[in-house]
Parts: structure tokens; sequence; C-alpha cells
């Protein structure tokens, strides 16, 4: 009896085994759906490589396609890949743990340190709370979204249409996914290039994106911030490197764009400027553009690239190595230059872990990209610096392309699905999905010496 209670407890899953399998059944149960006859307008099965290709891109909220969503999907279609979108920039656990709540069943210990793990929280403290606040946040906002963009629709399309599209890309744009259906109509451009001129289109995107990119805890902080009237260290730091980042992508696109006959230089000086600025708060994990990212020039496109790589702030729908991660690095390098022991935040000092998890999760990005792009460069044959591109849009799940997405192989687009996944979930969460449970060491070693530098 002894042994087979050891035998149990021994195959359980840890969380981080739990949110990767659970990512991967979504994917599969995405997949066999988009790839039926009936979920595609030609009325033929889709190859199950594409279909599980456009499950992962939505389950990820990345936004990458290697079809046109708008023109080959039925309404079934379209609707599941809504559903996808929605269930993955919420995630699984917390779509399952809001059903227990609504059905009444208690939330077991185990539950909360997976809801934990998928919510990238540091504490169980308040941790049903904050995922009924996830729930309702998302609903109001991806509510008022829809209402404002099917109003702007309405002036172009049917009502029902327009109020389909308006949940459509609400949805798709608050989960910072990045699908879109203008594709449904052949003589229109795909993604939001036919609003480049459309400041009320682009300012409602922008406050979408920006509202799914900062996260729950930061949107959760704010909301209470006129009755506790301060902000976690967290939130500040994530609401500071949000605004510079915005700041640096915009002035960087809108230099080296301004002149550009391709994108900007047509449009008017604050057109000009409220493009810049979409392209740079899409850029960091969005995937929308109101250019087409294949015109850019290459300064530009390398700009969006690193955008990319940091991604948005933990806790939030979006991907890459998260801002608070990059704050974490640069003021650990100013700690150093400094000759100072301690890194400090806000007036806070840091502990060691979180640097040195900030440093693991930086260099396992960044030998991922490097190692997957140098791949791809013997596998396809598309340019360096677009597959780098898509590379890195893959794994920072934005979803921007420079229009070499669908020449892939299919080594290639199976590579890029791996790339998406494990963005979504995070290198180091996986890693500990994949390693061997941790033993502390019994004794440490003699410290030894190197010379750095």
């Amino acid at each position: 009896m002894l042994n087979y209670s050891n035998k149990k407890r021994a195959f359980r899953l840890t969380p981080p085994q739990t949110l990767a399998i659970g990512f991967i059944v979504i994917i599969l149960i995405g997949s066999v759906i988009l790839a039926t006859p009936s979920a595609n307008t030609s009325g033929e099965a889709l190859p199950f490589l594409d279909a599980m290709f456009i499950a992962a891109s939505a389950a990820c909220v990345t936004g990458l396609s290697v079809i046109n969503v708008g023109m080959d999907f039925t309404t079934l279609g379209q609707v599941s890949l809504m559903v996808l979108i929605q269930v993955g920039g919420l995630g699984f656990t917390t779509m399952a743990t809001l059903i227990a709540i609504v059905l009444r069943r208690r939330i077991s210990f185990r539950e909360r340190l997976i809801l934990q793990e998928a919510m990238n929280q540091t504490t169980l403290e308040g941790i049903i709370p904050l995922i009924k606040k996830v729930m309702i946040y998302s609903l109001v906002i991806e509510a008022v979204g829809a209402v404002l963009l099917a109003a702007r629709f309405m002036t172009e399309m049917p009502v029902g249409r327009a109020i389909y599209f308006g949940v459509f890309h609400s949805i798709s744009i608050f989960n910072n996914a990045g699908f879109d259906l203008f594709g449904m109509y052949p003589d229109r451009s795909a993604s939001l290039i036919e609003y480049v001129e459309d400041p009320f289109v682009m300012i409602v995107s922008i406050i979408l994106i920006i509202l799914g990119g900062l996260g729950f805890i930061v949107l959760s902080d704010l909301i209470t911030y006129r009755q506790n009237k301060r902000l976690t260290l967290h939130s500040k730091v994530v609401l500071s490197a949000s605004v510079a980042l915005i700041v640096f992508g915009t002035i960087i696109i809108f230099i080296f764009e301004y002149t550009n006959p391709n994108t900007l230089q047509p449009l008017s000086f604050g057109h000009k400027l409220l493009n810049a600025m979409l392209q740079s708060v899409s850029s960091r994990s969005a995937g929308l553009s109101t250019v087409d990212i294949g015109e850019l020039r290459q300064a530009s496109q390398f700009a969006i690239l690193l955008l990319m790589f940091v991604g948005a702030a933990p806790g939030s729908t979006g991907g890459g190595i998260k801002v608070t991660t990059l704050v974490v690095l640069i003021f650990a390098v100013i700690a150093m230059l400094r000759g100072r022991e301690d890194v400090v935040l806000f007036r806070r000092r840091l502990d060691q872990e979180r640097i040195h998890k900030a440093i693991t999760f930086t260099l396992l990005s960044f030998f991922l990209i490097v190692i997957a792009t140098m791949v791809l460069t013997t596998t396809e044959s598309a340019p360096f610096l677009p597959l780098l591109f898509e590379v890195t849009s893959a794994f920072a799940t934005t979803g921007m392309s420079t229009g070499i997405t669908d020449q892939f192989s299919s080594f290639g687009k199976a590579f890029l699905i791996v790339l998406m996944f494990v963005g979504r979930l995070g290198p180091v969460t996986l890693a500990f999905a994949l390693a061997r449970k941790p033993e502390k060491d019994k004794f440490r070693r003699p410290e030894g010496r190197i010379t750095i530098g």
C-alpha cells in the first residue's frame, strides 16, 4: 500500500508540467476543429499541420498565420479561433478555475499552486480573488472595445457584421493576438492597413493593446489606487518601463520611416506620429500594423525586433522576456558600474534570486532565438533578417511578420509551432516541466575565482 502511494505521488504532475500539457491539449483540440471541412470555406479539410499552426498561434496569442483566416475560415472556424484566443490569453487554468467557482467547487491547494505558476505570482495569497478580477476586467474591457469598434465598422459594413467584427477584433487586440478578419474582403489589405489615417481605430487599438500588455496585477493596482493611494513596486516598474519603451519605439520608427514613401512619408505629421506610436505599442506583443512590415526600413525592423524580444508585462496577455526582466538587468548593470552590492528600484532592494532568474530567462531566450534562426537559415530560403524577425515574433508571441510565414516549409512551420509554445509557456517554466524534481545540495563546495572582463 505504501509503495502504491509512493508511485502515485511520483506520477503526480508538477504545476509547470500541468501548464505545458494543458496548452498542448488545447492546441490539439483547436487543430482538430480547424482542420474539419465545416471550418473551411472550401469545404475541404485544412492540412493538419496548417490547422495546428493556426491553433498554436491562437492559443499562444501570437497572430502568425499561414492562411487568410478572414477568407478561408467559415464562421465556425472564426469563432473557434476567437475562443482559442480568449482561452490562450486568459490561460486555461484561469478559465477552469472560473468554471469551478461558478459550480461552487472548492479550489484545492494543488490547483492554487498551478494558478500561481500560470499567473507568475510569488505567493498564493489572494490568488482566487485575482482570478475573479482577471475575468471581470477582461470582459469589461473587451465589451467596451467591441462597442467602440463596432460603432466605427457600422459606417462601412452591415450592422450584424460590424458587431461580429467588433467583438472578434476587440478580443484579438486586447489579448495581444493580432488576428484580423479584414482578409474577408478581397480588395482590402490585412490587419489595420486600411485604417492608417483613422485616428479613432488606432487610438482604441492602442488602448486595448496597452491594457492587455500591462498585466492584470497592474490593472488591479490602478483600479484600486483611489482607495489605497499606493502602487506596488511591480506596478511602478511595469508602468515606468512601458512608458519608456513606447516613447523609445515611437521616436525610432517615426525618425526612420518619416521619409519612407512605402510607409509614413505620404501621411500628415499627426498621422505619422500616431502610426509610429501604434507600431511601437503593437511591436511588444500585439502584432497589429497599419503599414506593411516588409516595407519598413531595416533599422525600423531591427528596433521592432528588439521591442518584440522585450515584450509585455508578467501576468499579461503578452510575451517576450517581459519588461520587468529588462529593468532588473539594466539596474543590475548600473549597480555593478557604481560598485554597489544591492540592486535598488524605487527605494526597494531586490533579492539575488530575482536577478539570477532575470539573467537565466534572458540568456535562455536569447540562445533559443539564435539557435532557431541558425536552423531555419539552413531549411528556408528567406533572407537572414526576415527569418530572425519571424523567429523573434514567434517566440515573443507577437505575430508581426514581414510576409514570409506562408512560404515556410513543413519543417519550418513545425519549428515555429514549437517556438510559439515555448514562448507562451516560458523557457524557464518549460525547463522545470521537463526536468526531474530538483534536489538540494547536501553540501557546498569551496569557493573558486575566475577573471571576468
